[in-house]
């Protein structure tokens, strides 16, 4: 009945077929919720029709909802419902406008196609994550994401210059920074915005000093609502809140995002670490020459690379004969060495050739008095593999591990770097308790790892294990005032735990933000807050692979 209700007021697609709820019943993490419908609207008419449409099936039984996908990569469970998907990336897929310094794109845009365009006019969006080629703009917002090139650009958080989205109300507002003028105009309405902007001006000023205080002390964060971040006394940007919702306060149609113009020059060192014990000394060192990036993955990461060597020639594009010689170095490297435990990625770009080359001969000074073994490659040709792995090794691991899955939970905290020296050694003795495989990947530079346990779902121990690591990891994150996740977001796997992060007050003002933008609940409950522990392992997939 839903199908045929919904045919009737979209112009787009509406797929109830056995394949596609199948393929939507999951993304990148490690849950499996089966939709009743999936729609691609043809335009914001569809989504604004779908809102309208939700708002007028309250009740616990006829309870539609409206959960936003774009590129199905969320790590998180955030994607995912028992209700209707939305999908942008049929039809709300164009880039609108490029202009000297800005592009205006719709949120269903393959990152991979956007940065085509803007490269052609010398601009990129830094902010984009590891899963650059598979990841949609739209996610990109709604996660807050991150990756290489944040260390030294931000998270696409500074990048928002304005969005459009549909509210519970089912009209599209356009969002942008205002100042006081333009804000008391918003205050002085009498309609569903200016009740909107009243509310929420109202909840951080009253709560400023709270919430100031709540505001991780970390370089990034993509925990909860960034409610601080709203009004700074001279600037009033809803788009704030948007960022990293997670699709919770309603459907963004359009994004205008700032650009930057890259470097001209880059070259990477490559640093081998036989031992994690001085990894944040090395890192701390590194850190003196400012690198654009610098990354890390460990030796399990490293050994599926050369292990499924067919599937890195085609990502790199080579043929096996050239990526051997690629590597020849390497290997002569691991023969006589040993496979190292870790290795770090240090980028440094500069529209000086004569002042990269400066830098870099400092840095192999200062990395000639450590005991790491390193390199500084030649090309940016050179570094490519290198990037390739790090940015690949998740997928890898997804498509070719037997018998056991990637179980993102523990994939995304964040502590300063100069709490490293401590924090680590107390990390590993909490895995060391526990007898799983994981890889380790990150960002060394902001003190931002990706842990991804390797393990059979369908053995009911395993759901125990991440309970337990989970309560003990994220203790210990907050010991050190980190965050539970910097790029990935809370979804279903952290939004339970958003109340220890930030307490009981300031993830009250969370339940009242939501409230104020969607008071009837139909865009995608569960998520941020109102989220259960026991609905999430519910969902765990249950199968080994």
């Amino acid at each position: 009945m839903l199908f045929e209700e919904l045919k009737k007021i979209i112009k787009g697609d509406v797929l109830a077929d056995e394949n596609t709820l199948k393929k939507y019943s999951r993304d990148a993490s490690l849950f499996e919720i089966r939709p009743q419908v999936v729609v691609c609207p043809k335009d914001a008419e569809d989504i604004k029709n779908l809102v309208k449409f939700a708002s007028q099936k309250p009740g616990k039984d006829q309870m539609l909802t409206l959960t936003a996908r774009s590129g199905g990569t969320d790590m998180t469970g955030g994607a995912l419902t028992e209700s209707v998907i939305v999908d942008v990336t049929k039809h709300l897929n164009r880039v609108l406008e490029i202009g000297e310094d800005y592009a205006i794109a719709e949120p269903g845009v393959f990152y991979r196609d956007f940065e085509k365009e803007t490269l052609k006019k010398g601009l990129l969006l830094p902010s984009y994550p590891a899963s650059r080629e598979i990841c949609a703009l739209g996610g990109m917002v709604a996660n807050n994401a991150g990756g290489e090139k944040t260390l030294a650009y931000g998270k696409t958080e500074n990048y928002v210059m304005g969005l459009k989205a549909i509210l519970a109300d089912g009209i599209e507002y356009s969002f942008k920074p205002l100042n006081r003028q333009e804000l008391d105009s918003k205050l002085s309405q009498n309609d569903f915005e200016g009740k909107l902007y009243k509310e929420i001006y109202s909840l951080v000023t009253e709560h400023k000093e709270d919430l100031d205080a709540a505001k991780p002390q970390v370089s990034k964060n993509s925990a909860g609502y960034y409610l601080w971040n709203v009004w700074n006394g001279k600037v009033f940007d809803l788009t704030k809140l948007f960022v990293g919702s997670q699709g919770t306060l309603g459907i963004i149609t359009e994004i205008k995002f700032k650009l930057i113009k890259p470097k001209k020059h880059s070259r990477m060192a490559v640093i081998f670490l036989k031992d994690l014990n001085p990894l944040a000394n090395i890192a701390q060192a590194v850190m003196k020459f400012r690198p654009e990036s610098f990354e890390s993955f460990d030796d399990n990461t490293l050994k599926i690379a050369l292990r499924y060597l067919p599937s890195l020639v085609k990502l790199l594009k080579k043929n096996i004969f050239s990526l051997a010689w690629n590597f020849l170095p390497e290997f002569w490297m691991l023969l006589s060495g040993g496979v190292p435990k870790l290795i770090l990625l240090a980028e440094f770009t500069d529209d000086s050739e004569e002042r990269l080359q400066s830098k870099l001969g400092d840095l192999e000074k200062e990395l000639e008095k450590s005991s790491a073994n390193f390199r500084v490659l030649a090309s940016e040709e050179e570094a490519r593999k290198y990037w390739v792995i790090r940015r690949e090794s998740f997928n890898l691991l997804r498509h070719h591990i037997k018998g056991k899955r990637t179980a993102p939970f523990i994939d995304d905290f964040i502590v300063k770097v100069e709490d490293l020296p401590e924090f680590l050694p107390e990390l590993y003795k909490i895995l060391g308790q526990y007898k799983i495989i994981y890889t380790i990947a990150g960002h060394v530079g902001d003190g931002n790892f990706h842990i991804i346990p390797l393990m059979d779902l369908s053995d009911p121990k395993n759901h125990e294990i991440i309970k337990s690591l989970s309560e003990k990891v994220y203790d210990l994150v907050l010991k050190y005032d980190g965050s539970i996740t910097a790029e990935h977001n809370d979804g279903l796997i952290r939004s339970p735990y958003l109340e220890k992060m930030y307490g009981e007050k300031i993830y009250g003002l969370f339940e009242k933000t939501k409230k104020i933008f969607d008071p009837n609940n139909i865009f995608n409950p569960g998520k941020k807050v109102g989220a259960k522990m026991d609905y999430a392992f519910e969902h765990l997939i249950k199968s080994a692979k």
